[in-house]
C-alpha cells in the first residue's frame, strides 16, 4: 500500500475514533432545552427561579446544570432525603411497635384497672390495625375494662402544633402534627355516594366514632363537580355531629372528604370506644395520658409494616404526616432519647454530610417539605440520588417513587411516561421533580428540577418538557 494512502486511512481512523470518544463523553450543558424554556417563558418564570441538575448514571450521556448550587425550597422532594436516610440508618426491615399493657389483674374477662396504649411513632397506625388490636384483646378473653384507657405518648417529646399555621387548612389531615401515638391520622373520612334516582347522595363515615351522629343522606344537585366541598358547606365545629348545609353535585360520582378536627385524647376515646363496644366489650371509663408503670405486662402488640413498605406510601402519595413521623424516629434512634425536631435535624444532617453534601447545601426542618424553611440545592440532591443508585438498597428506594403516567402523584403526568421514577413537590410558590429517568437510549439519569416563584404552578409543563427531553435526547 502506498505510504500516502496508508497515512490517509490512518488519519481517517483516528478522526473516527475521536468522534466516538467525544460522543461517549457526557455532553455538559448549561442552556435550558427549548421546550422547557418556552414553557417557563409562557408562565412568566425567569430562569433565575429554577435550579436543575441532570446527571448520567454511567460515563456516557448528557448532563445539565442550571443554578444547581442555589439553595431552594424543595417542597415534597425533601421526602427523598428522609426516606433514603430511613432506609440507610434504620434498615428496610425496621418496624414500629404499639403495645397494649396493664398492671391490673384480669379475672373472668374483667380487667380491674387501667388499660395502657403505648406508641413508638408508627406513621401508619390506621383503623384496620386498631381493629386488630381490639380483636386480640377480645381473643385473650378480655370483655370488660373497669379503669381508664391511658395513653403513653412519651417516645416523642411534646411540642406545640397549630394545624392551621402553614396554609390555613386546619382540618386537612396532612396538617396533623407528629404524635408517638398517632391513631388513624386523627382523621374521619366522609364518603358520598350519589343516588341519581333519589336526587341525593348517601353518606357514611369511617371510622364511626362513639357517639357520632352522621346524616344518612345529603341533597343532590346538578352542575359541574368543581369545588364540591364548598358546595356541600360542611360544618365540623362538632365532628361528632357534622352538618352539611349545601348540596352534593351528582356529576362528581363517589367522593371522600377527610377531616381532622379532634385533639389526640378526644379522638382516641371516640375511636377506641367505638371499636371496643362494637366488638361486644364493656368500658365506662375515660381517656387520660401518662407513663406506663414499670410493672405493667403486655397484653397485645401491633407491629407496623416494614420500613421498605412504609416509604412507598410516603413517596408515592407524598404523605406529609408519615414523613414527619419517620424524620422524628431517625432522631430518636440516633440519640436513644425521646424524639424531637432538633435531634432529628442533627441525625439527618450528620448523615447527609457522610453522603458527600456540604452543610451549606441544605436546611432541615421537618423532613416532609411542608415547610417554608427547608432548602436543598439541585446539585446536592442529584448527587445524593446518584449515590443511592449504587447502594444495595437501590431497589427498595427507587420502587418507592411514583412512576410517571402510572401511579402515585405522577399518574396523570406525561413527560417520559412509563420510563421514569419521579418524586413531585408542590407548594403555593414551588414546583419540583426529582428521581430517575430511563432514556430511550437505554441510559439512566438522575434528574432534579426545582422552581421557586409565585407563578410556579403555571410552570409545571416546563418540568414535563424537561423530563421528556432527558428521555428523548439522553
Amino acid at each position: 500500500m502506498p505510504a500516502r494512502i496508508f497515512h490517509s486511512l490512518l488519519a481517517l481512523l483516528l478522526a473516527m475514533t475521536c468522534i466516538g470518544v467525544l460522543r461517549a463523553q457526557p455532553q455538559s450543558l448549561a442552556v435550558l432545552p427549548e421546550a422547557a424554556a418556552l414553557s417557563l417563558k409562557a408562565a412568566n418564570v425567569p430562569q433565575s427561579a429554577i435550579g436543575i441538575s441532570v446527571i448520567p448514571l454511567s460515563a456516557a450521556g448528557l448532563s445539565l446544570a442550571i443554578n444547581d448550587s442555589q439553595l431552594m425550597n424543595p417542597a415534597s422532594t425533601m421526602k427523598l432525603v428522609t426516606t433514603l436516610a430511613g432506609l440507610e440508618l434504620l434498615g428496610p426491615q425496621y418496624q414500629w411497635r404499639t403495645d397494649v399493657l396493664s398492671s391490673a389483674p384480669l379475672r373472668n374477662g374483667v380487667l380491674e384497672g387501667d388499660l395502657w396504649l403505648r406508641g413508638s411513632g408508627d406513621p401508619q397506625l390506621v383503623i384496620e390495625d386498631l381493629w386488630l388490636l381490639v380483636q386480640r384483646l377480645r381473643g385473650i378473653g378480655l370483655r370488660e375494662i373497669r379503669g381508664n384507657l391511658m395513653l403513653d405518648r412519651t417516645s416523642f417529646d411534646p411540642a406545640p402544633h397549630d394545624p392551621g399555621s402553614f396554609d390555613g387548612e386546619a382540618l386537612r389531615p396532612y396538617n396533623a402534627g407528629p404524635d408517638a401515638l398517632l391513631l388513624n391520622y386523627k382523621a374521619v373520612s366522609f364518603y358520598f355516594v350519589p343516588d341519581h334516582d333519589a336526587r341525593q347522595a348517601r353518606l357514611y363515615a369511617i371510622p364511626a366514632l362513639a357517639g357520632m351522629v352522621v346524616p344518612s343522606t345529603v341533597r343532590g344537585s346538578d352542575g359541574a363537580c368543581s369545588d364540591w366541598r364548598a358546595r356541600l358547606g360542611g360544618d365540623f365545629t362538632d365532628l361528632r355531629r357534622p352538618v352539611f348545609r349545601g348540596s352534593f353535585p351528582l356529576s362528581c360520582g363517589g367522593k371522600v372528604w377527610h377531616v381532622s378536627a379532634l385533639g389526640a385524647t378526644q379522638y382516641a376515646e371516640g375511636i377506641f370506644r367505638g371499636l371496643w363496644e362494637s366488638s361486644g366489650g364493656v368500658w365506662r371509663g375515660s381517656v387520660q395520658e401518662g407513663v406506663v408503670p414499670s410493672e405493667a405486662r403486655r397484653l397485645a402488640q401491633h407491629e407496623s409494616k416494614p420500613l421498605a413498605e412504609v416509604i412507598r406510601d410516603i413517596n408515592k402519595y407524598s404523605n406529609n404526616v408519615m414523613a414527619r413521623q419517620l424524620f422524628l424516629t431517625l432522631g430518636a434512634e440516633a440519640s436513644r432519647r425521646a424524639a424531637n425536631a432538633e435531634r432529628a435535624q442533627r441525625a439527618v444532617a450528620d448523615w447527609l454530610v457522610t453522603r458527600g453534601l456540604d452543610r451549606r447545601e441544605f436546611v432541615l426542618e421537618n423532613g416532609a417539605g411542608l415547610s417554608r424553611v427547608e432548602r436543598l440545592t439541585a446539585g446536592g440532591l442529584a448527587r445524593l440520588l446518584q449515590g443511592a443508585f449504587a447502594t444495595p438498597l437501590m431497589p427498595e428506594f427507587v420502587s418507592s417513587l411514583p412512576i410517571v403516567g402510572i401511579d402515585g402523584t405522577m399518574r396523570r403526568r406525561t413527560g417520559a411516561a412509563g420510563s421514569a421514577h419521579i418524586k413531585t413537590g408542590l407548594l403555593a410558590d414551588s414546583r419540583a421533580i426529582a428521581g430517575y429517568v430511563l432514556a430511550a437510549s437505554g441510559r439512566r439519569y438522575v434528574i432534579v428540577a426545582l422552581i421557586n416563584h409565585p407563578n410556579a404552578g403555571a410552570a409545571q409543563p416546563a418540568l414535563d418538557a424537561l423530563l421528556n427531553w432527558v428521555y428523548v435526547q439522553g
